[in-house]
């Protein structure tokens, strides 16, 4: 059932666009991790849904989310942060080519530390940096987020944590103290974000699995 459903949404997906097409051949070959088209449609979608005019992301990568977000947007800004400068650097070029309606803020450094230098409120947020970190990202960003925005953190299913170590937390197991930390960190931010009195979360299992949580009061 695993295997048909990823089958299933793989083919439902969107078409990428040349650039992102580009981008997606670049990361098969280097085996770089992205959240592929299944879960970069659903960015998209919820750049539409909630008429995003400011995006923020926790970890970009080389800018392959931003492409997703950006395809939903009719103007605006998307606010690219990520350690590795060459990354972002790849990240620049291709935006760049992409001819794309918002604008693009190009960071270097720690993400947790960049957000405090912005005001909000951003409409979207991706949380998709240290899984061990996503639960201080969310404490950082949540009073930035517009009511009616969205917070979403990738590879909640799939990733480096351990799946069946979570399915045992959903069914209200602990997490052991010998888990890992990619996988405390993931049960720790769905802690934070289940337990948040302003936030209304649900997981959607597209690409690596996707929280997300959508700010309903101030």
């Amino acid at each position: 059932m695993d295997e048909l459903l990823g089958r299933y949404l793989d083919g439902l997906a969107p078409e990428h666009d040349d650039v992102q097409a580009e981008m997606a051949d670049y990361a098969d070959r280097e085996g770089f991790p992205h959240v592929g088209p299944a879960a970069g449609g659903t960015l998209r979608v919820l750049a539409r849904l909630t008429d995003a005019d400011r995006v923020f992301e926790f970890g970009s990568g080389f800018g392959y989310s931003a492409t997703w977000w950006a395809r939903g947007m009719n103007a605006g800004e998307i606010i690219l942060t990520e350690h590795d400068r060459d990354e972002l650097d790849m990240a620049y070029d291709w935006l760049s080519e992409g001819g794309y309606a918002p604008e693009f803020d190009y960071q270097v450094g720690d993400a947790l530390e960049l957000v405090g230098e912005y005001e909000g409120p951003f409409d979207c947020v991706l949380i998709d940096h240290e899984k061990e970190r996503y639960v201080d990202g969310f404490h950082e960003v949540a009073d930035k987020v517009a009511v009616g925005g969205v917070v979403v953190a990738d590879n909640v299913v799939q990733g480096p944590a351990d799946f069946e170590t979570l399915v045992e937390y959903a069914e209200g197991e602990g997490v052991p103290d010998d888990a890992s930390a990619a996988t405390r960190g993931i049960a720790a931010y769905l802690d934070a974000v289940r337990a948040a009195p302003d936030f209304e979360t649900t997981v959607l299992p597209v690409g690596s699995g996707l929280t997300v949580s959508v700010r309903t009061g101030e």
